[in-house]
């Protein structure tokens, strides 16, 4: 099937930003040094003197690394740590090994050093002599995370107890620069082009594991630098008593991928991501194996679509997460549509998702307050799903303009049509 263009989920908005601001090609010195004048910033604005950055994300925001491992390297021994100072330009950056994407960063030589093993005792004792001699004594240190090694040590590591790097980090990451866009606009063409050839090529017999396999190696032949997560392509219940449900009653999701034959008609919803140069894509639509929807079933899209469009309604500069999931309720007639143990929308950058989430436990309250500055990316993901039809759920990313929003997402809908009422 063909999908028309006249939804707002594919309406462009000629505000702000315009595709004619974004580059091809990121600028990569200038998105490293743009990135250390916002990380600086927020630095001070903290009354933070350094940061001791663990998180693979993290990481590779201070200091431009592209990382292979990514989510699958979150507790790996060998794993790149950073190092901020609030009065170097620089960070320090501390890698396990030297070549391929790793060198790219633009790190000076004499601000790259050799592995630190954060996990051992030992590892712990000799970074702490390290950052005796980069750190002044008395110096407000924030970090990301702590090993159990590095609580052990105590005192014998960080003099004064240190302090939550994520309102520095969050601070800093929440406005895109040109070049971040552009890195996560090439993320998405690649992962698009990779998908659509996947999905040409969807047939009963073929089986989700090789569907990732197509997948990752595709979106690496078309440049990608890290898969980002095992890729998702589950088989949705037709009804609640053969699906898998989490303990309070809500539908499992993500499942892991298996060996499993798809067969003729199974509905799958898809989620993949992948990096370019550390900056995501996420991507994801909703499928059926063999054959076109049946009315039921594309209501459940139509239902979907309009209740994205109500979201992009209301996205823009001086928003907020309380605005973008009440227009969603009303949109779906004042049920959440989406998963308790998910979000409405998530932020997205270094990380697949990263803040602000819309719709968390972290209350109404959070959410009301939270108000969208200009440049932000959004991932919107609501769910509808009703027994008897598999449901509908997909991923839109638009930048946040000041008077309204950009899509970065251009993927088709097929096998649903967009209806020219939506």
């Amino acid at each position: 099937m063909t999908t028309s263009t006249q939804s707002g989920v594919t309406q462009i908005a000629r505000t702000g930003y315009s595709w004619l601001d974004i580059p091809a090609e990121p600028d990569f010195a200038r998105l490293r040094r743009e990135v250390g004048v916002r990380l600086h910033a927020a630095m001070a604005d903290q009354g933070v003197d350094a940061l001791v950055l663990l998180g693979n994300g993290n990481v590779m925001y201070a200091t431009g690394i592209s990382w292979p491992l990514a989510d699958a390297g979150l507790s790996h021994v060998e794993r790149p740590v950073a190092v901020v100072l609030a009065d170097d330009e620089h960070p320090h950056l501390f890698l396990p090994f030297r070549e391929g994407a790793a060198m790219e960063s633009g790190v000076p030589t004499d601000h790259l050093h050799g592995p630190v093993y954060l996990e051992f005792d030992e590892g712990v004792g000799e970074f702490a002599t390290i950052l005796a001699g980069l750190i002044p004594a008395g110096a407000t240190i924030a970090t990301d995370e702590l090993t159990g090694a590095m609580r052990r040590a105590g005192s014998a590591l960080f003099p004064s107890a240190p302090v939550d790097a994520a309102p520095v980090i969050g601070a800093a990451k929440l406005v895109k620069t040109i070049d971040q866009i552009a890195c996560i606009r090439r993320a998405c063409q690649i992962t698009e082009q990779a998908v659509a050839e996947i999905q040409k090529s969807l047939a009963p017999g073929a089986r989700q594991i090789d569907l990732s396999a197509e997948f990752v190696r595709r979106t690496f032949e078309l440049g990608a630098t890290t898969n980002m997560f095992d890729s998702i392509w589950q088989v949705m219940p037709t009804s609640k008593a053969e699906g898998t449900w989490t303990t309070t009653g809500d539908l499992a999701l993500p499942l892991l991928t298996t060996e499993r034959e798809l067969q003729q008609g199974d509905v799958l919803w898809t989620d993949v991501s992948i990096a370019y140069h550390g900056y995501c894509s996420d991507h994801g639509r909703t499928w059926i194996v063999g054959q076109d929807p049946t009315p039921a079933q594309q209501a459940q899209f139509d239902k979907w679509s309009g209740i994205v469009d109500g979201v992009l309604a209301v996205t823009k500069a001086g928003a907020t997460c309380g605005d973008l999931g009440r227009a969603a309720i009303a949109a779906a007639g004042g049920e959440k549509p989406w998963l308790p143990h998910f979000y409405l929308g998530h932020g997205i950058g270094t990380s697949a998702a990263e803040m602000p989430m819309i719709g968390t436990d972290l209350g109404q309250d959070w959410d009301d307050n939270f108000v969208f500055p200009a440049g932000m990316l959004l991932v919107f993901e609501p769910v509808v799903w009703q027994d008897g039809t598999g449901g509908y759920r997909g991923e839109e990313i638009v930048v946040v303009t000041e008077d309204g929003w950009m899509p970065l997402t251009e993927y088709p809908y097929d096998p649903y049509e967009v209806s020219s009422g939506n």
